[in-house]
């Protein structure tokens, strides 16, 4: 009876349950294997979004603090107590100044050598007396005329960064004020927060690590082939599905590597990412659909066994609640790409805008600037040559030599300019105002030969000294009777005032018989302009605005009564600068 049963072949619905389970286990490995695929795809793009923006956030933060220490050797050279320090000897309170120049903008240190290549004063008072007139930054200093910058290795362990300036007096060479560059900070914050981050030159070397080890070596030195997957796992196809060429290998460790330029003398910044969080979540997630295979199955099992409606019942409807929740998982997943390539591509439209911005801005003023003394310098020109058919040799010398000053007037102008959003490094001067007037008439020559317009001049008779730079002055004259002209053209007697008074302080009055402004209060905002398309851009009264607050004045325009418009320069009377200085 044993025998027979043993021997009994299989009844259908044996069959169809070992079919069914030889199915389902290979579906599972299917449906693993794809969702194993396409998650290490998904959070590996997930992982190389954030290591690019990480090594693009590190590379701006190194240009930042590059670009914002460059500029103190300038600013120092030109500090008149560094100047007489070195020229007398006496460094009684140099170090003292060095000291809270270095802590206000958090630099290592900031130290002053003499010709000799010795430190007289520093921020870092143990480095006084030292030498460093076989330093690379020492010797390029004096002889370039610029900043230079070097990066030197002391203690063949670590990078020091510095900008060096040569100072000198208006004959000779005076020494070099140093400053040292922070960017252990930098480094100090990578390996604080186990980040794995490389400051590379362009030949390679790494500067900067947050692993110490690093430093000094070469890049691909540190970079080796172990962890390379077999070719068993090649041809399975067990590789991410990310390109490989993305992935390193540091120690044995797979990481993602992201390179970013810093836009100085070729430096990069490389990061790198571990990939174990990826694995880590896949996992997971691989996990949870096990769970739900598993769920699944015990349903099917449920069903084939005839088991009791009620408990079939609860198996489904959670089922069901999962599902729902798989579902709104992967939609928020799909949101939350889709909103981080947006934003992307916002930040890209934004930062092209801003440079088209700034490019136009810059062409629009320099365009705006330059119209007067390229007239002068036509009329100038078209006299020499009537000058030189006539034979009039030295009247015809005059003209090139005032088309000469127009020229340098104009390399001024650029200049002041750049001025406008960087202080000018010029020292102001003690100058007469009058001057300033009778110079801008005669650039204002040309266009007033040209219409048939009343000039009326009350300046005083007593010199108006102010404390400024004659040729900025000039600029804001000009812009100003270039403005009353175009304003007063539009009516049939033309009529322009000027008149030059000393009360509490100097005013410049302007006045046009024009036909006015409705809004006063929006003329000296850039890009404000009454005039018709094409022939203002609104940024001369917005420049001359700022030039005035530089100086320590300021500029009022208002209506005048009837008809016209008023514009008033206040400037401070030189005497009153030199009290409050006292």
């Amino acid at each position: 009876m044993t025998t027979a049963l043993a021997t009994q072949p299989a009844t259908k619905p044996q069959r169809f349950l070992r079919w069914f389970a030889g199915f389902s286990v290979l579906s599972i490995i299917i449906v693993l294997w794809a969702s194993n695929e396409y998650l290490t795809s998904r959070f590996s793009e997930n992982l190389r979004s954030q290591a690019v923006l990480r090594a693009a956030l590190y590379s701006g933060n190194i240009k930042s603090v590059l670009q914002k220490h460059s500029v103190v050797p300038l600013i120092l050279s030109q500090d008149p107590t560094l100047s007489v320090a070195l020229e007398t000897g006496n460094y009684t309170s140099t170090s003292q100044r060095l000291i809270a120049f270095s802590e206000e903008i958090g630099a290592a240190s900031l130290f002053l050598l003499n010709l000799e290549g010795r430190v007289v004063a520093g921020s870092d008072r143990r480095t006084l007396g030292e030498f460093f007139n076989e330093q690379a930054f020492f010797v390029r200093a004096l002889r370039e005329s610029g900043t230079v910058f070097d990066a030197t290795s002391p203690d063949k362990t670590a990078y020091r960064f510095y900008f060096a300036q040569k100072i000198e007096s208006a004959t000779e060479s005076l020494g070099v004020i140093v400053i040292e560059v922070d960017l252990r900070k930098q480094e100090e914050f990578w390996r604080n927060i186990g980040l794995q981050v490389a400051l590379t030159n362009s030949r390679g070397e790494i500067l900067l690590a947050s692993e110490i080890l690093w430093r000094r070596q070469n890049l691909q030195t540190i970079l080796d082939d172990t962890g390379l997957p077999s070719t068993t796992r090649r041809v399975l196809g067990v590789l991410q599905a990310t390109p490989s060429s993305d992935f390193v290998y540091i120690s044995g460790t797979r990481l993602f590597a992201s390179e970013a330029a810093v836009g100085f003398r070729g430096w990069k910044i490389n990061f790198f990412a571990s990939t174990e969080n990826v694995a880590a979540r896949v996992n997971a997630i691989l996990a949870l659909e096990i769970m739900a295979l598993a769920v699944f199955a015990a349903l099917v099992l449920f069903f084939l066994s005839r088991r009791t409606a009620r408990e079939s019942l609860l198996v489904i409807r959670e089922s069901t609640e999962l599902r729902s929740l798989n579902a709104r998982l992967s939609s928020e997943v799909e949101q939350r790409q889709r909103a981080e390539k947006n934003l992307q591509s916002a930040e890209q439209n934004l930062e092209q805008a801003s440079k088209l911005a700034a490019l136009g801005q810059m062409s629009a003023a320099v365009s705006h600037e330059l119209n007067q003394p390229l007239a002068a310098m036509r009329t100038y020109l078209a006299g020499a040559k009537l000058l030189l058919t006539r034979n009039r040799i030295e009247e015809a010398t005059v003209s090139f030599q005032r088309i000469d000053d127009l020229i340098g007037r104009m390399g001024a102008i650029t200049k002041q300019l750049k001025s406008y959003a960087r202080k000018s490094g010029d020292d102001p001067q003690k100058i007469d105002l009058r001057n300033c007037v009778s110079a801008a008439f005669g650039m204002m020559s040309p266009q007033l030969g040209r219409m048939e317009v009343t000039i009326k001049q009350n300046i005083q008779d007593e010199p108006a000294y102010v404390i400024s730079d004659a040729l900025r002055v000039e600029q804001i004259i000009i812009n100003l009777l270039r403005n009353a002209l175009d304003a007063a053209q539009e009516v049939t007697e033309p009529r322009i005032t000027v008149t030059l008074s000393t009360d509490d302080d100097v005013c410049l009055r302007i006045q046009d018989n024009g036909h006015g402004f409705d809004d006063p209060e929006s003329l000296f905002e850039p890009f404000y302009t009454t005039k018709k398309p094409g022939e203002g851009v609104g940024l001369g009264l917005a420049i001359s605005a700022g030039i005035a607050t530089e100086m320590g004045g300021r500029l009022i325009a208002q209506n005048a009564t009837p008809l016209g418009a008023i514009f008033e320069l206040h400037l401070p009377k030189a005497d009153q600068i030199k009290e409050a200085a006292e």
